[in-house]
């Protein structure tokens, strides 16, 4: 189905887009046609789609893909996604909210080789996406996302910038990050209020050597938890001479502020605590 038939189809069936689950459709072929070619689906990929929406994505990837195992939360689009993807028969949609599916047991009848999440996320529930694929320890081999890109720049910024974040910490940890491209707001429909990023996530092959990550975990959050306070303050309840040890190896003393510090010397903290 060409993008064209897919607007009238969306306004033939009224659909009212619902601001509470933050519906902006991609229309732009040539965005859909970059994303599918910068994600490099092979045969033999299993990829989640989180968020159908008319299913313009979803019927790219299943043409590229083994499997499509998409979850939407908007069970008034299946009239229109039973049009769209019709002849799309290796797709399967679970009209559930991702955040409460149980993943890893939706994809146990499926066989893969790699894994792979894909979608154009809702922004206002982007960030709990991401943290439910790490959380529940689903091995996902890669993850490509179209977000905001206010919130791009968090997932993917440095040391010593405005944007970097316990997350940026947290995600780095995870996953190499890097922006694919830029999207413009005239891309979807309705139009959103900001411009977009797509943003790709892959499984680190080299990790980094962590003792305890509850101790990591907790360290790379109390650190932040007042972002513009120094290492000194946020830290307290910490050995602080120990953590003072570790930074001066760095250049650093207990007045630095936690944005000025990489996820290497957060690692060398918390195996020395």
């Amino acid at each position: 189905m060409q993008l064209k038939d897919l607007k009238n189809l969306i306004e033939e069936n009224d659909f009212n887009f619902k601001k509470k689950f933050g519906q902006n459709f991609i229309i732009d072929e040539n965005i859909i046609n970059a994303i599918i070619n910068k994600s490099e689906i092979g045969a033999e990929t299993l990829i989640i789609e989180i968020g159908v929406g008319a299913g313009a994505l979803t019927t790219k990837l299943a043409d590229k893909a083994k499997n499509v195992l998409c979850y939407e939360i908007d069970e008034s689009l299946k009239e229109i996604l039973d049009i769209t993807l019709k002849d799309k028969h290796n797709v399967e949609i679970i009209y559930k909210d991702f955040l409460k599916a149980k993943v890893l047991d939706d994809i146990k009848k499926y066989k893969y080789q790699e894994l792979y999440v894909i979608a154009n996320l809702p922004y206002y529930i982007t960030t709990p996406i991401i943290m439910k694929i790490i959380e529940d320890k689903l091995d996902v081999d890669k993850i490509v996302v179209m977000v905001q890109k206010e919130v791009g720049d968090r997932f993917k910024a440095k040391p010593n910038t405005k944007e970097y974040n316990s997350l940026s910490i947290f995600l780095n940890y995870h996953y190499d990050i890097k922006k694919l491209m830029d999207v413009s707001r005239n891309v979807f429909l309705p139009k959103p209020n900001v411009d977009s990023i797509v943003i790709q996530f892959s499984k680190k092959s080299n990790n980094y050597s962590v003792k305890n990550e509850d101790v990591f975990y907790k360290l790379i959050k109390d650190s932040f938890v007042q972002k513009r306070k120094t290492i000194r303050n946020n830290l307290r309840g910490y050995d602080l001479n120990k953590i003072e040890t570790i930074l001066k190896n760095y250049g650093f003393d207990l007045s630095v502020r936690a944005e000025q510090l990489s996820i290497d010397i957060f690692v060398e903290i918390a195996n020395n605590l």
